[in-house]
């Protein structure tokens, strides 16, 4: 059965440091692009980050580059997303998915939330 599982949210005060795992069951990951994305309390889902499978490339939206660093260990079969100088912007459900048929996103994990605060 596919399955991703996201795992490491947890409240930080600001400019502290989080580490989500997202681990796999039932796929590869090395083989598919797989993107972080968060959704905040009345706000839209918005992409945070992705790993391309073919060459590794990265991506990050504009507010987290420099602060969040996007990895991939292959043996565990598992991406990570390092989240550096945390804000409270940064506050949200963080979710993992996989382009699993190459046509968008279409396998996602539960979640996990990630609350930055004073």
């Amino acid at each position: 059965q596919l399955q991703l599982v996201e795992s490491g949210g947890g409240l930080v005060q600001p400019g502290g440091s989080l580490r989500l795992s997202c681990a796999a069951s039932g796929l590869t990951l090395d083989m598919y692009t797989i993107g972080w994305f968060r959704q905040a309390p009345g706000k839209e889902r918005e992409g945070v980050s992705s790993i391309s499978s073919s060459d590794g490339s990265t991506y990050y939206t504009d507010s987290v580059k420099g602060r969040f660093t996007i990895s991939r260990d292959n043996a565990k079969n598992t991406v990570y997303l390092q989240m550096n100088t945390l804000k409270p912007e940064d506050t949200a459900v963080y979710y993992c998915a996989a382009d699993i048929n190459g046509g968008g996103y279409d396998y996602w994990g539960q979640g996990t939330q990630v609350t930055v605060s004073s």
